[in-house]
Formats: structure tokens, sequence, C-alpha cells
């Protein structure tokens, strides 16, 4: 069973079963063709056309499969966390500042 922490794409071919865990919350885009996407605890099944995109929630299980001739392209994309756009930003302001070395190393 694969994991899903972070972005990624790839394709399923037809009559190709997919398992899956989520990691953490991500989004499910689907471009190429049609995707079957089981859920874990949800007893809905979901029939998602190309262009549609599915919210997934961290922890569950999927299962992913394309019927027909043809391929589909899956997305998962991981929204960037706020914390770590936060200290992204910190970085950034205090290297401006001369508070911070790019090479660990810093004067004192």
């Amino acid at each position: 069973m694969r994991e899903i922490s972070s972005s990624i794409t790839f394709e399923i071919n037809a009559g190709e079963t997919v398992p899956m865990k989520v990691s953490r919350s991500i989004r499910l885009a689907v471009s190429g063709g049609a995707v079957w996407v089981t859920r874990s605890d949800d007893t809905e099944d979901y029939w998602l056309q190309p262009g549609h995109t599915l919210r997934l929630r961290r922890g569950e299980r999927l299962w992913l499969s394309v019927e027909g001739g043809g391929r589909a392209r899956v997305a998962f994309a991981v929204a960037p966390r706020a914390d770590v756009r936060v200290f992204d930003w910190l970085a950034r302001v205090s290297d401006r500042l001369g508070l911070r070395s790019r090479d660990g190393w810093r004067t004192v």
C-alpha cells in the first residue's frame, strides 16, 4: 500500500487497482481518464471524471482504479502548512537584516 504524504502525480492503467493511505489532508485531482475511488469509512464510492477533485482526510485508505481501455492521471496536492510559510518568511527577514548566514555559521 502506497502512503501519500506529499504532492505526487502518477498514472493508473485500466484494470489496475492501487491501494493508498493518506498521511495528511490532501486533494486528489484527476486528468486523462475517469477514476473510481473507494474510501475507507465511507459508504459511497466516487467516479471522478477528468477535471474533478476530491478532498481527502488524514488517515484515510483509498483504492483507485480505472475502467475501460485507457489510463488516467491522478495528482495529489498537499496545501502548504501555515507554520512552514511562517518559518520561511522569518528566514528571509533574518537574511535581509543580516541576522543569519546561509552557511549555517554565525559570527558572535
